[in-house]
């Protein structure tokens, strides 16, 4: 029996994610799904697709020389979809756009405003999900392009990538805290500081990782994945936070102010833009979005 186009996204995604319980994750399937579209595959081609172990999948040899194949029959029947959907007679078209969820609340909005307003006649639907998430759609084709923060792209051969704004970290403060007297702050005056963290896309990782790094490990005092939640418990004093610029805002909920400062040393940066398939025909409503995203976002 033939492999269906199901079998084949479910056996890319074990492959992207390295388990079968990631797969069944990204996919919002069940685990046996994943295990049984594996299988069938492996009976149909002959050949052994994984290596099993206590851990999760390693992808064999022959497997990783499918996986080439698989993501370009996908692409291939992606294509096939779009060359009837954007046929030259048509006014409108469709769109189909992802986002993550810290740049929907800080950058969409502005850029969907302009393309509204200059497309009126495009049908629009938005998925906000992870990164990795609207990555795995953006190579089945079932998403035209997403705008997520770029510096998490993994998978740079299959995805085009452009970064249209750069944000770097800056330290949050309450208004009256005695290191806002200081115009930058170094990273070992924040020893005995409570931090408030974000568990938000890539920058709950980023955070971690530079707090390792840092001689004397601050102290976290609240882990949140709420931006308001944050900013009204460093306006309250509860404690201070590291985040990119591009997600300050003066007050809080409450009205409370919230000051911000520079911090000194090798900080990471937040980088927004789109992602879309490398090699994929884009469709008229896609180009015009990626063009008002362009004129939108600064810092390019």
């Amino acid at each position: 029996m033939a492999f269906t186009l199901r079998q084949l996204q479910f056996f890319i995604a074990a492959a992207e994610q390295g388990s079968v319980t990631g797969a069944a994750r990204v996919l919002s399937i069940s685990q046996s799904s994943v295990t049984e579209a594996i299988r069938a595959l492996e009976d149909d081609l002959g050949v052994t697709l994984f290596e099993r172990h206590a851990r999760g999948l390693m992808i064999t040899h022959l497997g990783s020389q499918f996986l080439r194949h698989a993501q370009q029959i996908l692409a291939d029947v992606s294509n096939a979809r779009r060359a009837f959907r954007d046929q030259p007679e048509q006014e409108g078209g469709r769109l189909a756009l992802g986002v993550t969820s810290l740049v929907a609340g800080y950058v969409l909005s502005d850029i969907l405003a302009r393309f509204r307003r200059a497309h009126p006649k495009i049908e629009l639907s938005v998925i906000e999900d992870s990164g990795e998430y609207l990555q795995h759609l953006l190579i089945g084709g079932e998403l035209d392009v997403a705008v997520l923060l770029t510096s998490s792209v993994k998978d740079r051969m299959a995805l085009q990538v452009e970064t249209l704004l750069v944000s770097p970290y800056r330290l949050w403060l309450p208004l009256g805290h005695p290191l806002g007297q200081s115009d930058a702050i170094a990273l070992d005056q924040l020893a005995d500081e409570p931090i408030i963290q974000l568990m938000v896309d890539e920058i709950e990782e980023s955070m971690r990782e530079l707090m390792m790094a840092m001689a004397v490990k601050p102290r976290i005092a609240f882990r949140t994945r709420s931006v308001e939640a944050l900013r009204s418990l460093v306006a309250t004093g509860a404690g201070l936070a590291i985040l990119p610029g591009m997600v300050y805002r003066p007050w809080s909920l409450e009205g409370d102010r919230i000051e911000i400062r520079d911090v000194s040393g090798d900080l990471p940066t937040v980088q927004v833009g789109l992602a879309w398939r490398r090699g994929a025909p884009l469709g008229q409503p896609a180009r015009n979005f990626i063009r008002v995203a362009q004129s939108t976002l600064p810092g390019r």
